[in-house]
């Protein structure tokens, strides 16, 4: 595993979507058993290049995630690998109960992407946004839960997810991404990164949250307060060692997420805290709501995800060592 990160709080001048798009294209020139399955929304994940370049590998099995998430599984169990996607809210409410008994339970490791997950589906609005998606699918034994941070990892992690034999769900946002790490990073399924080092308080973030806690990071350093940033990426299997050994090395804790708050990141989080190394934790995330329509930058204020809701909550994480 190697990065290198930018840092640099700069919007992509690429859809985030075309990280997986790009990896699927060499992914399925070089294993035609590569397969991509759709739910009407070719144009909005630009997968439409994939049937055009691979038809015989690429489905639409229209506005229908859980026939979908059937025709996966049984794709899957002749020996094919499998990608399905539709909206975060889709992909996880409306297909779960097959995710979890035509894939997960029969042990067939079908790979699911929701994309535009939690705040990121703004316009779209509270029917469109998914606040829950990953606490679902981290339900389910041994299945691999991610929510990536650009497009340099979702280009790695989509090619770690075919190779890994686990049945998986991958968190996406389409566009309008911050660059944060470079292109040919390589990250592991299970491992968090360390982004910066700190000694008063660490601050465990994923996703659209990465780059507000490295701005988070910058704000307490000028104010005195040494923060450790972790990219905590995969939230199922959790690297748990990373954990335990930030909280002993600060002695405070902070977790970041676009999601509720009660059944995601933190919560997994404060489980290894609370088996390994009971510290003073905080949390920045969707605190019991529902979603609604709005700008993404409106809706982060709105729940209180923002760099200065993360410097609040690490200022109140030391004070209370």
């Amino acid at each position: 595993m190697s990065f290198t990160l930018i840092g640099k709080h700069e919007k992509d001048s690429r859809a985030n979507r075309d990280g997986y798009v790009t990896a699927m294209e060499e992914l399925m020139a070089a294993d035609p058993k590569v397969c991509h399955i759709d739910c009407d929304l070719y144009n909005c994940i630009n997968t439409a290049k994939l049937e055009k370049e691979f038809p015989k590998q690429t489905f639409n099995a229209g506005i229908a995630e859980a026939n979908a998430m059937g025709i996966a599984a049984g794709l899957t169990a002749t020996g094919r690998t499998v990608f399905m996607h539709s909206f975060g809210c889709f992909s996880s409410r409306r297909a779960f109960d097959q995710a979890f008994m035509s894939a997960a339970y029969a042990k067939l490791p079908v790979h699911v992407l929701g994309s535009d997950p939690g705040v990121c589906a703004a316009y779209n609005g509270g029917t469109h946004m998914p606040f829950e998606d990953c606490a679902l699918y981290m339900s389910i034994p041994d299945a691999v839960v991610i929510d990536p941070t650009d497009y340099a990892m979702i280009h790695c992690l989509t090619k770690k997810l075919a190779a890994s034999g686990k049945f998986s769900y991958m968190r996406m946002i389409r566009k309008g991404v911050v660059k944060v790490y470079e292109d040919g990073s390589d990250f592991e399924i299970g491992k968090g990164v360390t982004l910066k080092e700190g000694t008063d308080v660490t601050i465990i973030a994923s996703g659209i949250m990465v780059d507000e806690a490295l701005k988070a990071q910058e704000t307490l350093a000028a104010e005195g307060v040494s923060a450790k940033v972790i990219d905590m990426f995969t939230w199922k299997p959790i690297d748990e060692e990373l954990i335990v050994a930030s909280a002993k090395e600060t002695g405070a804790v902070v977790v970041a997420e676009n999601h509720q708050a009660n059944c995601g990141l933190g919560s997994a989080v404060a489980q290894v805290l609370a088996k390994n190394c009971p510290v003073p934790m905080e949390q920045v995330g969707v605190m019991n709501r529902f979603g609604q329509v709005g700008a993404q930058n409106f809706l982060q204020e709105e729940y209180n995800l923002t760099a200065a809701d993360i410097v609040a909550a690490a200022k109140k994480a030391v004070s209370r060592k």
